[in-house]
């Protein structure tokens, strides 16, 4: 159970409510980490402006890589479920390669540096090196893109520790970090 309220999408704060229906309209339901982060107004609303802008980024598939192995980096559960349902399901990604994106890789060749390189970024909290950074430029990576890069793996980083401290309950297909 939560250690965070999770509202029902009815009982969320009136700011939050047209925010949660567009997300009910998005995906056909309001998860419960959007209903958790409705909680706070404010944070709902920020957070949902920096993921739209982030939706602009790069490619679907390359977003939800970098979930994945952000996630996985984090030991969030919460995080590797939706992210692994969205990847199966939107970005259309197959087991083999969201089991490869998680542990920080991809079969091809220019997600596997970005995705290395959110798990380099996540990993070492920024502290990157000048290879790192070369290896992703040599992919085909822009610095704008680098960037992009960074901003995805803060946010997920955010939903993870969000997810974490709230041990939000799992409303997925449930996927472990650490399956024993």
């Amino acid at each position: 159970m939560s250690r965070l309220k999770i509202s029902t999408r009815d009982g969320a704060p009136a700011a939050s409510k047209p925010i949660l229906d567009v997300i009910y309209q998005k995906l056909g339901v309001v998860p419960n980490f959007s209903r958790l982060i409705g909680s706070s107004p404010a944070a709902l609303e920020a957070f949902s402006a920096f993921q739209e802008g982030l939706s602009k980024t790069l490619d679907r598939k390359t977003r939800e890589r970098i979930a994945l192995v952000v996630a996985q980096v984090n030991g969030c559960d919460y995080c590797l479920s939706a992210h692994s349902y969205l990847a199966t399901n939107f970005a259309k990604l197959s087991p083999d390669e969201i089991a490869l994106n998680r542990n920080g890789a991809s079969k091809d060749p220019k997600a596997h540096a970005a995705v290395k390189f959110a798990a380099a970024v996540a990993q070492q909290r920024g502290h990157v090196s000048d290879a790192d950074i070369a290896t992703v430029k040599g992919a085909g990576y822009d610095d704008a893109q680098l960037i992009e890069i960074i901003a995805l793996v803060a946010e997920s980083i955010f939903t993870n520790y969000l997810n974490e401290v709230a041990e939000t309950d799992i409303d997925f297909p449930v996927v472990r970090a650490d399956p024993d």
